[in-house]
């Protein structure tokens, strides 16, 4: 069998890059730490870590989603907490104003304090998230939950709209909360018999006007719809407290779907570098070989072999 120089060449040269395609191959994964550089390089694997990825990149927005609804359940649970608080300091001065041993004037000045407690109330009841949006207008975020009108009556102006985000493939929660449930009606009945609901901030200042004019009648009235004010507030607080723990149980879930998730990718997707190593240098040695044999032979001739 006769062997021309031409295939000789031919054979040589496509050895040698063979070897360095593989060579650049291993140097290109060392440099990216991945095992895939390009999808060619095995396209079955490389549609598993765009299938992992996919799926660790919606848990990562589930996550999101979960962060900014803890933050404004926190920002709920402190603005009723404050709201409680006050009310406690409500009825305080209630209960002491209709003591008999207070003079009109004495009830004047803690009806001027009890405005002020209404006041920083009626702040709290417009408190807004860190996007702006007002916590308890239901789904009218844009303007404030509560709004006084030229009477200086003041009114709901949100809804009962309960609105929910996706925060798990199957699991959702609660993002908002009406003011109506927040800050309930109380229901008082006149000497007929008949019932009327009356707003949480009328109520407030029903009995402030009551303590301004040391009516008896409206401040013993008023102490109890206080109890009644508390307990709607004490309930959304518990609510509150059931919708931050099942976030936070979440959140745990969450965290270990991804972490799983990302093992699994990590498995698929990133290199070896023990072993990546090692065959790179046993790549550098074949297509140094592969050189110098090729070096050699292209030296040979028959004017050699005759010498």
């Amino acid at each position: 069998m006769k062997i021309s120089t031409s295939a000789l060449f031919d054979r040589a040269t496509q050895q040698m890059t063979t070897v360095q395609t593989s060579l650049a191959k291993t140097q290109a994964q060392l440099a990216s730490g991945k095992q895939i550089v390009t999808a060619s390089d095995a396209p079955d694997q490389a549609a598993d870590i765009q299938r992992l990825q996919s799926i660790i990149n919606r848990q990562d927005s589930y996550a999101a989603t979960l962060g900014t609804v803890q933050t404004r359940l926190k920002t709920e649970e402190s603005s009723l907490q404050s709201v409680s608080t006050l009310l406690l300091r409500v009825k305080e001065i209630s209960v002491q104003s209709a003591s008999a041993t207070l003079s009109p004037t004495d009830r004047q000045a803690l009806a001027v304090e009890m405005g002020g407690l209404r006041d920083q109330m009626l702040s709290l009841a417009n408190a807004q998230d860190s996007m702006g949006n007002y916590l308890f207008a239901g789904s009218r975020v844009s303007q404030p939950a509560f709004a006084a009108d030229t009477s200086g009556a003041v009114t709901y102006q949100g809804d009962q709209t309960r609105m929910t985000v996706s925060v798990g493939d199957q699991r959702s929660v609660q993002l908002n909360r009406s003011g109506s449930d927040a800050f309930v009606r109380v229901v008082r009945q006149d000497s007929t018999g008949t019932k009327t609901g009356v707003g949480f901030f009328q109520a407030i200042d029903d009995l402030t006007a009551a303590i301004k004019n040391s009516d008896q009648a409206g401040m013993q009235r008023g102490i109890g719809e206080m109890d009644s004010l508390q307990s709607g507030v004490t309930l959304s607080l518990a609510q509150v407290g059931t919708d931050m723990n099942v976030a936070d149980a979440q959140t745990s879930v969450l965290d270990d779907t991804r972490l799983s998730l990302k093992t699994v990718l990590s498995s698929v997707q990133d290199l070896d570098y023990a072993a990546a190593i090692t065959l790179m240098n046993k790549q550098m040695m074949s297509l140094q070989a592969a050189q110098e044999s090729f070096g050699k032979i292209t030296k040979l001739s028959l004017f050699n072999y005759i010498n």
